[in-house]
C-alpha cells in the first residue's frame, strides 16, 4: 500500500505497521536483561527486556512458558526467540515470546546467588528454627520421582536399616518445567497427613538446569512452611540447591537422606538386649537391698514388742477358733441325735406299714370316718387297703 503523500487515519497506519513488523520480524532472537517480571495469575508472563540504551515489552502465554524449566528473575541475563507483534488498542509493540533460556550457566548462577542471599535475609536459613528430625519414625514421608533411581535406593536403604517404617510416596516431578509446582503440590499433600515423621525430598545427580526445580523460590517456601520436620535429599555430594538450605537437615544423596532419616535395627535390639541386661540386675539389687533394710527393720526393739503382741492376740484367736469348732461339733451331733429319733418315729407311724398289718383305711364325703357312730349307711364308703382302693354301698 502507498502511503505517501496519503492521508491515514490511526486504525490505517496502525494497521500498516503491525503488517510490516509482523512480516518482517516474524521470528526473531534477542538477548537481554529481564525487568518487570510478572507471573499473571492465569499463567501467563509478563516482562520487559532491556539493555543499556533500550526496552520492550515481552509477553510469554502459559501454553509456552509451561515448557520453561526455571521461572525468569528480574536482573537474568536470558535469551528469547518469539516474533514481534503490535497491539493495536494502544499502538505498540510487543515480542510474543515462544521460548526462553538463560544466556549462560553463570545467568542460573547469579539467580542462584540472587535468591539464596534474599532468603538468608529473610531468616528462611536460620540455623535456630531447624527441628530435629524424629530418631525413631513409624511413617517417612517421600517427595520424589516415582520411577526414579533415587525412590529405590531410599527404599533399599530403610528395608535394609529399619524395615519396621512405612514409607509414603508422593510422587513429583523432579526436572523441567513443571517440578517446582509439583514438588511444592506433593510437600502440601504430605503436610496434610498428621501421622507423618519425617519428608524426605530427593532426586538424583544432575546438570544445574536438571535440579533447578529445587532453586525455585516457592519450592523453598513451601519447605519453610512444612509442619513435619525436612530432609534434602538432591543431587550428588558436590551439588548444593536452596532447598538444602532451608531444609531442617541437608543429605548429600538420596540415599544418605534415607540413611539419616532411619534408626539402625541392630542398634535397637542391641540397646534392648543392654536395657534388659542391666534392668534385671539393677532390679535384683533393689530388692536384695529392700528385703536387708526390711529385715532389719523388723528385727529392731521398736518391732519386737509389737510382734509378741501379735503372736499373742494370734494364739487367742486361735483358740477362740477352735472352741468355736467344739461348740459347732457338739451342736451337730445333738441334732444328728434328734434327727434320728424322728426318723424312727415317722418310720413306725408310717401309714402304709400300718395297712399292710391288716387295717383299712374308711373315707366318707372326703373325710376318714374315725368312729362307728360316724358311719353313714346312705353314703358310699371307700375303703383303703395297703394293695388297693374300693368303694362299698352301706
Amino acid at each position: 500500500m502507498e502511503i505517501d503523500n496519503q492521508i491515514l487515519t490511526v486504525s490505517e497506519l496502525t494497521k500498516e505497521i503491525k503488517l510490516s513488523l509482523e512480516s518482517n520480524f516474524s521470528k526473531v532472537s534477542v538477548v537481554g536483561e529481564i525487568s518487570n517480571f510478572k507471573n499473571h495469575i492465569s499463567g501467563h508472563w509478563y516482562f520487559n527486556l532491556k539493555d543499556v540504551d533500550a526496552v520492550i515489552n515481552c509477553t510469554m502465554w502459559k501454553g509456552f512458558n509451561q515448557y520453561v524449566f526455571f521461572t525468569p528473575q528480574n536482573g537474568m541475563k536470558v535469551i528469547i526467540n518469539g516474533k514481534v507483534t503490535v497491539y493495536p488498542p494502544r499502538g505498540n509493540y510487543q515480542i510474543d515470546v515462544r521460548s526462553i533460556k538463560p544466556a549462560g550457566l553463570g545467568e542460573l548462577q547469579e539467580a542462584f546467588e540472587r535468591l539464596k542471599q534474599k532468603l538468608e535475609t529473610e531468616g528462611l536459613f536460620d540455623e535456630e528454627r531447624k527441628r530435629t528430625i524424629p530418631p525413631i519414625p513409624k511413617k517417612i514421608g517421600i517427595v520424589t520421582a516415582i520411577d526414579g533411581a533415587a525412590l529405590r535406593d531410599m527404599i533399599s536403604v530403610a528395608n535394609r536399616k529399619y524395615p519396621l517404617v512405612e514409607l509414603i510416596i508422593a510422587p513429583a516431578t523432579v526436572q523441567g518445567s513443571e517440578a517446582a509446582k509439583s514438588i511444592v503440590n506433593s510437600l502440601e499433600r504430605l503436610n496434610r497427613q498428621k501421622d507423618i515423621d519425617t519428608i524426605i525430598i530427593a532426586r538424583g545427580g544432575g546438570s544445574i538446569e536438571d535440579l533447578w526445580g529445587f532453586n525455585e523460590e516457592i519450592v523453598a517456601r513451601a519447605i519453610y512452611s512444612s509442619k513435619i520436620p525436612v530432609i534434602s535429599g538432591v543431587g550428588h555430594e558436590t551439588d548444593f540447591t536452596i532447598s538444602d538450605f532451608v531444609a531442617d537437615l541437608r543429605a548429600p544423596t538420596p540415599s544418605v537422606a534415607m540413611e539419616l532419616a532411619t534408626p539402625d535395627k541392630n542398634e535397637i535390639i542391641a540397646f534392648i538386649d543392654d536395657f534388659l541386661y542391666y534392668s534385671k540386675n539393677n532390679l535384683i539389687n533393689i530388692i536384695s537391698n529392700s528385703r536387708s533394710r526390711i529385715q532389719h527393720i523388723l528385727s529392731s526393739y521398736g518391732f519386737r514388742v509389737p510382734a509378741d503382741l501379735v503372736r499373742r492376740r494370734q494364739q487367742e484367736i486361735d483358740f477362740m477358733i477352735s472352741t468355736i469348732l467344739q461348740n459347732i461339733d457338739r451342736k451337730l451331733l445333738v441334732d444328728k441325735q434328734k434327727i434320728s429319733l424322728l426318723t424312727k418315729t415317722l418310720e413306725t407311724n408310717d401309714i402304709q406299714k400300718t395297712l399292710k398289718r391288716g387295717f383299712v383305711l374308711v373315707k366318707q364325703n372326703s373325710k376318714f370316718v374315725k368312729r362307728l357312730a360316724k358311719l353313714s349307711k346312705k353314703d358310699v364308703a371307700e375303703l383303703s387297703f395297703y394293695d388297693g382302693k374300693i368303694k362299698v354301698h352301706m
